[in-house]
């Protein structure tokens, strides 16, 4: 009987050792989902960008996922990393649907907007939104923020854009600087931008710029790296073309359509 007794104890003592030794799914999450792209080296890792559509896109940066303009539902982003941090620049529909960020929100995401896209979200969402104006400045997740203006000048396209309405966004992973435009012409404040590693540039009428407008700021600002995005309709080949190869300025035609 006591052999039989110390077997037991001692099968016991196994198997609460095993079942200690694995934890339940509550316990560990599963890893999050690797993101493909292209891949620019930082002071501090690699950052990892993943076009999605129009205006959205994806970047991924010491163990952050960042959103810009997330529309479309959830579809767009399955398999792909959720965001820690979301950039919304303007109130139209190709920037900013609200079920989709009520969607993909998590507990721990910090939304960044102007005031005109938190004054159309749900409430459930004001908590997780951080107020942006142009020129403003703010820390989220170890990522530096600045909104720069975005708007029309162009007296037939004025009415697509106020200028204080839309951000756009130059954010500093690293040593790395990364300007979106969001929608804008080549207005002065994007003209006057220095030290710009990655830009994102939009072009399409009538709502942004002409090609021609685009390729001259370019040239102008010399961003190493630039996208062609938000560009429905425009030719981007053409774009490549006045952006020329003499001013060091790279263009990447993204996968965006």
């Amino acid at each position: 009987m006591m052999l039989k007794a110390r077997l037991l104890a001692s099968v016991v003592a196994v198997l609460a050792l095993a079942l200690s030794s694995c934890k339940s799914p509550e316990e560990t999450p599963p890893p999050e989902p690797a993101m493909s792209g292209d891949t620019f080296p930082t002071s501090r890792g690699d950052l990892i960008v993943h076009p999605v559509n129009h205006a959205t896109f994806l970047m991924n940066w010491a163990g952050k996922t960042i959103y810009v303009d997330p529309v479309g539902g959830t579809a767009p982003f399955q398999g792909l990393p959720a965001p820690d941090v979301i950039l919304v620049t303007d109130i139209h529909g190709d920037h900013l649907n609200a079920d989709t960020l009520t969607a993909i929100v998590r507990p721990e995401t910090v939304i960044v907007a102007p005031q005109a896209v938190r004054d159309t979200l749900p409430e459930a969402l004001h908590g997780a939104t951080r107020v942006l104006a142009n020129g403003g400045t703010l820390n989220v997740a170890d990522i530096s923020i600045e909104a720069i203006p975005m708007y029309n000048l162009t007296a037939e396209r004025l009415q697509y854009h106020p200028k204080g309405r839309g951000n756009g966004y130059v954010v500093t992973f690293g040593d790395k600087r990364v300007y979106i435009a969001g929608d804008t012409e080549d207005i002065p404040e994007m003209r006057a931008l220095r030290d710009i590693d990655i830009a994102f540039v939009p072009m399409n009428l009538p709502f942004t710029m002409t090609v021609e407008q685009a390729a001259d700021a370019v040239r102008e600002f010399r961003p190493k790296v630039v996208y062609p995005y938000h560009s429905r309709g425009s030719d981007v080949n053409e774009f490549t073309r006045l952006v020329g190869t003499d001013v060091g300025v790279e263009v990447r035609v993204g996968d965006w359509y």
